[in-house]
């Protein structure tokens, strides 16, 4: 497109203010500026503002008549342990569809380990285990075992059953970890099979809408929230080839369910066979896989129902009262499905989230924002709140869904999320290592096995997804704490 073309386009969207030091800009940074402009879809970008300040307003009106919020009903809602004949049953279902090459994983790894001291991408992080190795390689090994279960349970050839990984990154997380996979071979899966991509940008905003510049040739962006996965699979996987996105290699690939994740929970059972079972049987468009609360007080969203719709209702906008509710049968708390971030999806419903997309009110969070000013063209570093960034929740799509369903699973065995530096004891490396080696040590006691006190062993993703397999450990005593890659090697911690 001609500058002038982009030039008319943003001063008939009340934008034109990014051309301000044009004049002064070198060729190369009128190219480069030019071309980031014609990337932006500006009349969106100021729907979006339009929208997020609206229902900011809304929501914040003192005359709203607020749609009540209320636990989930208990149709839709269904929990692991207490229907272990059920959860055997899904885990056969979804091995199915793993089996069938239906079954394909989202992961959401955009994210850097800034908190945990690293500028890494979260994925490539070592929380300390014996072994030494990432997230990244613990999930892709899951992957890897889970093929060969499906292979060996429905006697298909080695190499048969592929679930192809879709990992989204970040601009600033993406050259690295594709060059991480590369150099590490992809941790044992097929390259081709591997498809990362990244999450879109949106411009900061003042708070009067105005696109901010972050230089006099540069606009300010930021990533546009885990929510951004939605058009992410819309989005041209390379330049030279527009027409395939990861939702139209879904398709191709003949997929037709979807589980997305977090990369930084170390617990987390990657393709889950018995969630996806589950969501399979119950026909859901859409699921939630989430854990019980500690207490009332857990600062933790809750999947809920907001009026006649599905939602993640924030612990901020439930009262005290209504926390501590509780069934009168099992008293257990009627607010207790704790949001980790875990889903289900067919392919057919993330195709239809275009649909309504337009709907979805981006949620406003004020920064500080280093910008330019226009009349000096001098860097600005602000010391409060000056503009706002402005993104998307993956639950926000859950009042859209038409049949909703949610699994409640263990914490212990399936929620260990790494947020925090080491040494602060909440959400950290410590925290994550000792929950996976404890549920390894469950693992092997479950078998049959003793582990003298103290005794940490881990086992590799190759040799375990979720505890099968271990039956030559039963009445064997370790003494030696280790890694093994296979079951052999345990032999060697039994003296």
């Amino acid at each position: 497109m001609a500058v002038e073309d982009i030039r008319t386009r943003y001063k008939a969207a009340g934008q034109d203010h990014l051309f301000t030091f044009w004049s002064k800009l070198t060729e190369e940074e009128h190219s480069a500026l030019a071309r980031q402009l014609e990337g932006i879809d500006v009349e969106r970008v100021n729907r979006v503002y339009k929208k997020a300040t609206s229902s900011e307003s809304n929501a914040a009106d003192p005359h709203r008549v607020a749609d009540a919020i209320e636990p989930l009903p208990v149709e839709a809602y269904e929990s692991v342990s207490a229907n272990p004949t059920k959860a055997s049953e899904w885990r056969q279902i979804g091995l199915q569809a793993v089996a069938d090459g239906q079954v394909g994983v989202l992961l959401m790894a955009g994210g850097q380990g800034t908190r945990l001291g690293s500028s890494a991408p979260k994925g490539c992080y070592d929380i300390g285990l014996p072994s030494h190795k990432s997230l990244f390689q613990y999930q892709a090994e899951r992957i890897a075992h889970l093929q060969t279960i499906a292979e060996g349970q429905f006697r298909k050839s080695k190499g048969s059953v592929v679930v192809p990984w879709y990992v989204m990154t970040s601009g600033p997380t993406r050259r690295e970890t594709e060059a991480f996979f590369a150099k590490n071979n992809h941790f044992g899966l097929n390259a081709k099979n591997v498809i990362v991509f990244e999450q879109g940008t949106l411009p900061c905003l003042t708070m009067e809408g105005k696109i901010m510049l972050e230089t006099t040739s540069r606009v300010a962006v930021a990533p546009d929230g885990n929510g951004g996965l939605y058009a992410a699979t819309r989005a041209p996987l390379s330049p030279s080839d527009k027409s395939r996105t990861v939702l139209s290699d879904l398709v191709d690939r003949g997929i037709q369910y979807v589980h997305a994740y977090c990369v930084d929970n170390c617990l987390v059972k990657v393709a889950d066979p018995v969630f996806l079972g589950y969501c399979i049987a119950r026909q859901a468009d859409c699921a939630a896989k989430v854990v019980p609360k500690t207490s009332p007080t857990e600062s933790v969203g809750v999947v809920a129902r907001r009026g006649d719709k599905f939602s993640v209702v924030e612990y901020s906008e439930i009262t005290k009262e209504q926390a501590e509710l509780r069934n009168e049968k099992t008293g257990e708390l009627l607010f207790n499905a704790g949001n980790i971030a875990n889903h289900f999806y067919t392919t057919a419903f993330l195709q239809s989230v275009e649909s309504f997309e337009h709907e979805l009110a981006h949620h406003i969070a004020r920064k500080k924002i280093p910008t330019v000013d226009l009349e000096t063209g001098q860097v600005i570093k602000p010391s409060k709140p000056n503009g706002m960034k402005l993104e998307l929740f993956i639950f926000d799509v859950f009042p859209f869904t038409k049949n909703f369903a949610v699994l409640e699973v263990a914490r212990r065995e399936e929620f260990s999320p790494l947020k925090n530096a080491p040494g602060t004891g909440s959400d950290a490396p410590e925290t994550s290592r000792r929950d996976l080696l404890d549920q390894h040590r469950r693992f092997l006691e479950s078998a049959g096995a003793c582990l003298k006190e103290g005794v940490e062993i881990e086992l590799s993703p190759l040799v375990t997804y979720a505890g099968e397999g271990l039956e030559s450990v039963k009445d064997k005593t370790f003494t030696k704490s280790g890694y093994v890659e296979n079951l052999e090697e345990l032999d060697a911690l039994m003296y």
